[in-house]
This record gives structure tokens, C-alpha cells and sequence, in this order.
């Protein structure tokens, strides 16, 4: 680049970080028009200019931001390697499919076995499993966790049961010294979801470090954004590799964009029945996907990555919050609990309306949302009864009456960084309101 070039870059960077504070500054509240918005995405000047910055370069792909971003995320996962991907539910496909390699031999998954997981939740942590033609097996939902009940594990366990795919809810880590205790007594592969549990820690450890491989997405809803994205995270070298294959087309070569002949023998293969020497990038030894970042993607995740501390800290403080002054209503509400020896870094704040309370969760969220504060139900509720389910191959092991619970009585309403306390007071305020129009 010649220096008149990059004197205009640098004018256009100027220019970006001021357009930043000039149309996306923060906003006052005003409790008679402000919305409360149950999520949303956190940022300003730094992530602006490095997303231009990159723009400039029209590199496109994946390059050298999501290098450095792949490098960072890995320091505060604590784990040896991340790859980023295009979605969190990409990076659950990624992370089940994994398990079913050839590169595993005996150990790898075949259809028709089985993968115990939560009745509640997100579809993705489910769907991969049927993608790859294994069996769901659905374990009820503990409460206040909102996490699987792991008393109810053991015995969901069958001839056939070979993994255990979950996520930690709502940045609530599950019990994971319970359930790598289950896996290793059964000699079962885990997966741990960490889509809405960026930062969280247990027994003193990042979540996504118990487990063979681990996800996270950056939707904007999520700790951290990169728009649409995500990542898939491992200590094990033998999964990265089968990871990257399968991101990157499911090609046999390891070279990373733009390099050649890394592995020195690139036309010196034979594979499959191709002929000996054919080109060892276009040699496929998985069923594999295009599923990269692009690198403006990544641009705007490594600056991301420079609030994460305060985002967790933020999101602390806003529980926090919202349960002091729940208290109050314990009585018509079962109010969510911190997993035992773990520190969650919340998503958002669930509550369960009591069975036998004078009013239903309709009836509330119907109330909040004309006071413009958004709610969400507990994802997909308890996903057998989901349309798309119907017809399916699961097995459900035992009853499942706390998912039909919070099926029919839970929501969550947001703790996300974009909320101050006069938001939260507004929404204290509104249920303070709600309840003595209603008991």
C-alpha cells in the first residue's frame, strides 16, 4: 500500500470512529416510549472502525483478523483450539458430527445410537444429533437450574448410549462433576453447548473445558457478537483436525487459505480410489460443509472480546438485581439458582410461575410487553411436543413434568450489558404493578 493510501485509510478510520459516536451513542431512558429489550447487542467506535478496517482490506474470507480472534478466544476459553464458524448451530452440527468420523475407528458414533440430552431448550443442540442419524434420548429438566436433572441420567442410559450432548441454560452451567462422572463411568463422549455461556466458570474453570468439544455462538443476542457466527472449541488435536475437515468442505488437506503444500506431499497422495498423486487439496475424507467466518466478522469479534470482562460483570450485576427485588413474589414464583460451585455469566433471568398462582404467564407477558419490556419463553419448551418432532426417532426416558412445566409457565427476561438500573427498576416497577392488580 503507497502512502497516500494510507493516509486516506486512516481519514476514513477518523471518520468512522466519530460517525460511531454521532449515530450509534447510547440513548437516555424514558420509561413512557424506552423499550426493555430482553437482548441485544453491545457496541460503538472500536468495533466500527476494526469492521472498516477490514472492509478496506476486501479480503473477505477468513484472514488475519479471525486469526487473531480464533488466538484470543482461545486464551479466555482456556483451551488449546478454536476454530470460528459461520453460526452457533453450525457449531453444534460440527461438534456431533465429529463424533461420528472414521478417523475415530471403533469409537465413533454410528446411526442408530444413542445421545442423551435435555427435553428443554434450544433445537440446534437436538437437531445435529438427528442430522447425523442417532436417537435423541430426552432426560427432564431440573428446576431452578434449569438445567438436565442429573439424578435422571443413569437410568436413561441404554445398551446403545454412546455421548452426552448439553448446554449450559441461560449461562447457568450444568453439573459437570456429576455428568463427566456418568461419561466416564460409561465411557460416553460430551459435548457442551456454551452458546449462552460465554465466561461462565465451574469449580474454578471455564465452561467448555470438561467436555470433547464445546460451542459458542456470537448471534447478537449473545455475550459477544460478531453479527451472525460462532466457534467450536477442543483441547484434543485429533478432534481439531476432524473439525477443520468438516468446516472446511470436508477436505483431507490441512493447508490454511491461501497456502499450498503445507504437508510437503501434495501430489503424492492415494486416497480413496482416486488415482495415486491427485491434488491433496481436492482430496474430501469427510461429508463435509463450507461453514468459515469471514474475516469482518472476526474483526468485529476481537474487539468484542475487549468488553467480555465487563459484559460478564454487567450481566452479573443485572441478575443480581432482578432476584433482589424478586424476592418479594417468591411466592408466585419459582426463582432460578446458580448451579452448586459454579459462577454463571447469565444470559438472562428466568422465572417459573408457581402452579396454583392467581394469574398465568400469558396473562403477565402480555402485560410486560404492553409496558414495551420484551420477554422470551425457555426456547422450545419441552422439544417432543415440537411440530417438527413429531414422527421422529427419540426415546424419552422417564417423565418429563418439569419441561411440561416450563413448557406452560416459564419466560426470561433480559440481563444483557444494554440495561441499566433504571431499566430493571422499570421492570420491577411493572411486576410490582402487574401483582397487585392480580392478588
Amino acid at each position: 500500500m503507497n502512502d497516500e493510501a494510507d493516509v486516506i485509510r486512516n481519514e476514513i478510520l477518523a471518520l468512522v470512529a466519530r460517525y460511531a459516536g454521532l449515530a450509534h451513542g447510547t440513548k437516555n431512558f424514558d420509561e413512557r416510549i424506552s423499550a426493555v429489550p430482553v437482548s441485544g447487542k453491545v457496541y460503538g467506535a472500536p468495533e466500527m472502525v476494526s469492521l472498516v478496517d477490514s472492509a478496506l482490506e476486501f479480503w473477505l474470507t477468513t484472514g488475519r483478523f479471525n486469526d487473531a480472534f480464533e488466538a484470543r478466544l482461545a486464551q479466555v476459553l482456556e483451551t488449546r483450539y478454536v476454530l470460528s464458524v459461520n453460526s452457533g448451530s453450525s457449531a453444534n452440527l460440527l461438534a456431533v458430527s465429529a463424533l461420528t468420523s472414521h478417523m475415530l475407528g471403533a469409537d465413533a458414533l454410528q446411526p442408530g445410537d444413542e445421545v442423551i440430552t435435555c427435553a428443554t431448550g434450544f433445537p440446534t443442540t437436538v437437531n445435529p444429533i438427528l442430522q447425523n442419524g442417532l436417537v435423541p434420548v430426552f432426560v427432564d429438566v431440573s428446576l431452578p437450574t434449569y438445567n438436565i436433572a442429573v439424578d435422571e441420567i443413569e437410568r436413561a442410559v441404554g445398551p446403545r448410549t454412546r455421548a452426552i450432548v448439553l448446554a449450559h441454560t441461560l449461562g447457568n452451567p450444568f453439573d459437570l462433576s456429576a455428568i463427566m462422572s456418568i461419561a466416564q463411568k460409561y465411557h460416553l463422549r460430551v459435548v457442551e453447548d456454551c452458546c449462552d455461556a460465554l465466561g461462565a466458570r465451574y469449580d474454578g474453570r471455564a465452561v467448555g473445558g470438561f467436555g470433547d468439544i464445546s460451542t459458542l455462538s456470537f448471534y447478537p443476542a449473545h455475550h459477544i457478537t460478531t453479527g451472525e457466527g460462532g466457534a467450536v472449541f477442543t483441547r484434543s488435536s485429533q478432534f481439531k483436525r476432524i473439525l477443520e475437515s468438516l468446516r472446511d468442505w470436508g477436505r483431507d488437506c490441512w493447508c490454511a487459505p491461501g497456502n499450498d503444500n503445507t504437508c510437503k506431499k501434495r501430489f503424492y497422495w492415494q486416497l480413496g480410489g482416486l488415482p495415486e498423486g491427485y491434488d491433496h487439496k481436492y482430496i474430501y475424507s469427510h461429508l463435509g460443509y463450507n461453514l468459515k467466518m469471514t474475516d469482518m466478522q472476526a474483526a468485529v469479534g476481537v474487539r468484542q472480546l475487549d468488553r467480555l470482562d465487563d459484559f460478564i460483570q454487567v450481566r452479573r450485576a443485572n441478575f443480581a438485581r432482578l432476584q433482589a427485588g424478586m424476592k418479594a413474589w417468591e411466592e408466585f414464583f419459582i426463582l432460578p439458582e446458580a448451579t452448586a460451585d459454579s459462577e454463571p455469566s447469565w444470559f438472562g433471568f428466568p422465572l417459573t410461575v408457581r402452579p396454583g398462582a392467581p394469574f398465568t404467564r400469558r396473562a403477565l407477558v402480555a402485560y410486560l410487553n404492553d409496558a414495551r419490556i420484551a420477554t422470551r419463553y425457555l426456547f422450545g419448551g419441552n422439544l417432543i411436543h415440537q411440530p417438527y418432532m413429531q414422527g421422529r426417532n427419540f426415546r424419552v426416558s422417564g417423565e418429563t413434568k418439569n419441561a411440561d412445566l416450563v413448557m406452560r409457565s416459564t419466560f426470561w427476561i433480559g440481563v444483557y450489558p444494554g440495561l441499566t438500573a433504571v431499566h430493571l427498576d422499570y421492570v420491577l416497577a411493572c411486576f410490582a404493578q402487574f401483582i397487585h392488580e392480580n392478588t
